[in-house]
């Protein structure tokens, strides 16, 4: 352990308020760490989370980093923190699930015409009868999903929701122009690098199974992804107006959102990575931060960093593919059993990627993990785009008995490196909330709510009490001035597995 990081730990974790819902980690030497969250959400850190967060902000060229208020224990680095560096990349506070993402999805359907539950369960099943749900399912398990051919599934891990990419699986082409990044390019910024990236997998048969990970796309997974059946409660100031206007979100009327990844495909690529990287450092002798085999790194122009960015981006086209498939499936469900009904994507954002950015008035490698960016108006990455003069929608997931929200940034977002969290965060792990939490009370809150699942029994390391107080966790992000709300989600049913986690 170095000297720097002895000092550090020597601190003993000490975080000093600096403000409503602001405060330093101190680091020793080094650019002190910035934490969001009020005192009540600074309490739920612990010290295990708080000890990763320093050995991430110690590793060799990171220069800010930043945990939100759903920070929580994570793979390397907690989730909920924003890592910046303009010479390495870390494969950690990507994590193992690619470009886990929200999307959300309006429809022209007023709330009084979900109503009736028969209504509701007939949109169950015609929504899963296209998503499966689960570890290691795909395709082949429901009737009305689409077939993925293996040079389909090649061609869209390269160019990612490219029109041609859309047009096969009939998704909406202006659909792309809604996501935070339509599409992912190798480390020289060509979709030829992933195309010669991919080939090299194949021929050193790392992707023996890649038609039974193709068959993944348009599914949801297990853990903590979902599909939620929402009803739109807008704000009733002006600025949530206008901005709700831009987005496109209708007030009292229904949408979808739905979280999911990189599935198998993702996973397959990310851990492979960890391997590599990890017998590398043994081989070289090299010293890991905090002696965390998670923490992995690879120096930008090296040839393990622009395989990792290849694979990063090969994985993250995965995802973004998934998430337009599934939201043109969900589509097709409502329309199945409400005829004539329409639909837009509202938006389509990460919170596990690293994405090249400016900070400091510099170029460096962003890593989301768990967090989602946040871009104010007037930002220079939203220049002609739908969003230059509102900023882009947040799209954060709380929990079925209290709702979502979609928010927008402020200038003080800057801060925390124009991000903000990606949802409430855990504040029990699966263990513990499998042994704390009564299945009875869980299925009976949800009944009492009206809030439908597929579910025989919720599973209870999903329940809304494994996950921070969401009120509180907003309340941190306003007070911290790095967002503002714009529209509550009222979730009326739910689509998960209760299977084994995959992300």
């Amino acid at each position: 352990m170095s000297a720097t990081m002895q000092n550090a730990t020597d601190s003993r974790l000490k975080m000093i308020e600096t403000g409503a819902a602001t405060a330093i980690l101190p680091t020793g030497d080094t650019k002190p760490i910035t934490v969001i969250g009020t005192e009540a959400i600074r309490e739920t850190f612990g010290e295990a989370c708080l000890q990763q967060a320093v050995n991430s902000r110690l590793a060799p060229g990171v220069t800010d980093l930043v945990i939100n208020p759903d920070a929580h224990l994570g793979y390397g680095a907690p989730v909920g923190c924003v890592m910046v560096s303009p010479t390495h990349v870390y494969p950690g506070p990507v994590g193992v699930d690619i470009k886990c993402s929200m999307s959300l999805l309006q429809l022209d359907v007023a709330e009084e015409e979900i109503e009736d539950r028969r209504t509701r369960r007939a949109l169950i099943s015609a929504v899963c009868e296209r998503t499966p749900t689960g570890a290691g399912k795909g395709q082949r398990s429901v009737g009305k999903s689409r077939h993925v051919s293996r040079k389909l599934g090649k061609q869209l891990v390269v160019e990612g929701a490219s029109q041609s990419v859309c047009e096969q699986l009939g998704i909406p082409a202006e659909w792309a122009e809604r996501c935070e990044d339509a599409f992912h390019v190798g480390h020289d910024d060509t979709r030829e690098a992933l195309a010669k990236r991919l080939d090299k997998l194949f021929d050193e048969r790392q992707m023996s199974r890649f038609d039974e990970k193709m068959a993944q796309l348009g599914s949801y997974g297990g853990g903590n992804h979902f599909g939620e059946c929402e009803v739109v409660r807008l704000g009733e100031d002006a600025r949530a107006q206008k901005v709700a206007e831009a987005f496109g979100l209708c007030d009292g009327k229904v949408a979808f959102l739905s979280h999911c990844g990189s599935r198998g495909f993702g996973h397959n690529l990310a851990t492979d990575q960890f391997k590599a990287l990890q017998q590398k450092f043994a081989q070289w002798s090299i010293p890991l931060p905090g002696n965390d085999r998670e923490l992995v790194y690879a120096p930008l122009g090296t040839p393990q960093a622009n395989d990792y960015l290849d694979d990063m981006a090969l994985g993250a086209n995965f995802s973004t593919v998934n998430h337009m498939l599934i939201n043109t499936l969900v589509l097709e469900a409502f329309q199945e059993v409400m005829p004539g009904v329409t639909g837009w994507l509202v938006y389509f954002i990460s919170h596990n990627i690293a994405r090249k950015e400016i900070v400091n008035n510099a170029p460096a490698w962003v890593h989301r993990k768990g967090a989602t960016r946040a871009m104010p108006a007037g930002h220079h990455s939203l220049r002609e785009t739908a969003f230059a003069e509102t900023g882009h929608p947040i799209l954060l997931p709380g929990n079925p008995r209290d709702g979502s929200a979609v928010m927008v940034a402020d200038p003080g977002a800057e801060k925390s490196c124009f991000s903000v969290n990606h949802g409430a965060g855990r504040i029990l792990g699966r263990k513990a909330a499998k042994r704390a939490l009564d299945q009875t009370q869980i299925d009976q809150e949800l009944e009492q709510h009206d809030i439908l699942s597929n579910c025989r029994q919720y599973p209870k390391d999903e329940a809304p009490a494994a996950y921070k107080d969401f009120n509180e966790v907003l309340s941190s992000v306003k007070k911290a001035e790095l967002a503002s709300e714009v529209a509550r989600l009222q979730a009326r049913f739910v689509i998960k597995d209760a299977s084994k986690a995959d992300d």
